[in-house]
């Protein structure tokens, strides 16, 4: 359904050929942390709003649904902290501050890709 873009949004033109916002349907996919991976909590939401977004696409509504990421900056670098001090007894203060981001942005880039991957097998049309 991606590739062939079954749940991309099309206005449809007015008489005067300008696209109309009055009937379409929109809303923002909560973002889950990159700390983890989804849970049923995060099954559920997506579950619900899934419907919201299909209910509206079927009666004709131009419906976008867009997939918020990672908007938790304090959790990650809290797990990552923990993470280092586990495996070489170090802290954020011994690593310094360009070294602790660089392991942030690693963690992240390692990890925030879970969620996305786990949002398209449960079938949620983002």
């Amino acid at each position: 359904w991606e590739s062939r873009g079954y749940f991309m949004p099309t206005m449809p033109n007015t008489p005067e050929g300008a696209e109309s916002l009055e009937a379409t349907f929109s809303m923002i996919l909560p973002p889950p942390n990159v700390t983890g991976t989804l849970h049923i909590g995060h099954a559920l939401t997506c579950t619900l709003q899934d419907v919201l977004a299909r209910y509206h696409r079927m009666k004709g509504v131009p419906t976008v649904w867009v997939p918020g990421l990672d908007h938790a900056g304090i959790a990650t670098q809290s797990v990552v902290e923990k993470r280092i001090f586990r495996e070489s007894g170090e802290t954020r203060h011994d690593l310094g501050r360009e070294e602790l981001v660089r392991r942030i942005w690693e963690w992240k880039d390692t990890h925030g890709g879970k969620i996305k991957e786990q949002l398209r097998r449960l079938g949620s049309s983002l």
